[in-house]
């Protein structure tokens, strides 16, 4: 399997997160990567951005490997993935960091370092009473109460700085940061009419958010935030509400943006899992991961990220490794002599 650079011909079939204004918004450089078998047969893709900081160039993915024509193996993938780490190399790339939430990997190159990830994803091709009957009985009835209590959903552009606003209080009470509004703004301007903006009121009175990229792959749960008491059930409804609007636009799927495996009892983590889980969605199971290419540049990388938030997500999650059963638990001898 060879890894080369391919043009950019996006299509709304693909997720939008490969789209070349989101990947131009999101990257200093950025580009697909085409997946050969056989140097001639165009096997998958791999859309990536290049983030420099100071004088480290750091890749990092923002879809996972797309496949082109029919089922690609497991083994294919990492083949592809390792002639990735070739490529990277080549062009003077100093390490790949963790890839963004919604990017789950099913397999991941020779000498990463990886941890298990996982996102809820809701099947919007099915008929909305199958939807909804997979719901929990305690979503079910939060929505019901919420609708009955007066709940009121909107959605649209015009309600792009309160979804700002609200997103960021929200992370502010955990004391996490947030993007600066003119990097919001920006985003909104390089998606256009491929992002939704929703928000729940009670009588009035803001209760929560979600902004949500969208194509005809899917629609994913970006950001979002709620108030410190919001009226029971308003995110529920909220995102009842995103899900029929985007099946009824021909989206195929309503991701819910990441969940840790097997998150400690009791946790936070936990708490969300349990909510995104009970929309009825399935669990994709895999991996987030990284990657040295430049070793001692890698090391500066970690130096960093551990001063700042005591490490990234794969340092976070990979002592699960261990235990872990995902989708590569064969691969090794699967891939033996290829």
């Amino acid at each position: 399997m060879e890894a080369k650079p391919i043009p950019i011909r996006w299509n709304r079939a693909l997720s939008i997160y490969a789209s070349e204004p989101f990947l131009r918004y999101a990257g200093d450089q950025y580009g697909w990567l085409g997946g050969f078998a056989q140097g001639v047969e165009l096997r998958c893709i791999l859309p990536y951005t290049i983030v420099e900081k100071a004088f480290i160039r750091m890749v990092r993915f923002r879809v996972e490997t797309i496949a082109t024509q029919g089922e690609l193996s497991l083994c294919e993938e990492r083949m592809f993935l390792n002639a990735a780490m070739g490529y990277f190399r080549s062009i003077g790339a100093d390490l790949v960091i963790p890839a963004s939430t919604n990017t789950i990997f099913r397999t991941v190159p020779e000498g990463a370092i990886a941890a298990p990830y996982g996102s809820y994803i809701v099947d919007l091709t099915e008929a909305e009473e199958t939807r909804w009957n997979r719901l929990h009985s305690k979503h079910r009835n939060a929505v019901r109460n919420a609708r009955k209590n007066g709940v009121q959903i909107k959605s649209g552009n015009e309600y792009i700085d309160t979804a700002y606003e609200m997103a960021r209080s929200t992370l502010r009470r955990s004391q996490m940061p947030f993007l600066s509004a003119d990097s919001f703004k920006r985003l909104f301007d390089a998606l256009s009419e491929n992002i939704g903006v929703f928000i729940a009121e009670h009588r009035g009175v803001l209760q929560g958010c979600a902004v949500i990229p969208y194509s005809d792959d899917s629609a994913y749960y970006l950001y979002g935030g709620s108030a410190a008491k919001p009226v029971p059930g308003a995110m529920n409804l909220l995102h009842w509400e995103a899900m029929r609007h985007f099946s009824e636009v021909g989206t195929k799927r309503y991701d819910f943006v990441g969940t840790r495996i097997a998150p400690e009892k009791g946790s936070k983590q936990e708490g969300l899992k349990m909510f995104k889980e009970r929309f009825g969605g399935a669990l994709f199971r895999g991996y987030m991961w990284k990657y040295p290419i430049r070793k001692w540049k890698y090391e500066l990388y970690q130096l960093g990220v551990l001063r700042l938030r005591g490490g990234d997500i794969v340092d976070l999650e990979r002592h699960k490794m261990k235990d872990y059963k995902g989708p590569e638990e064969s691969l090794v001898e699967a891939c033996q002599g290829a």
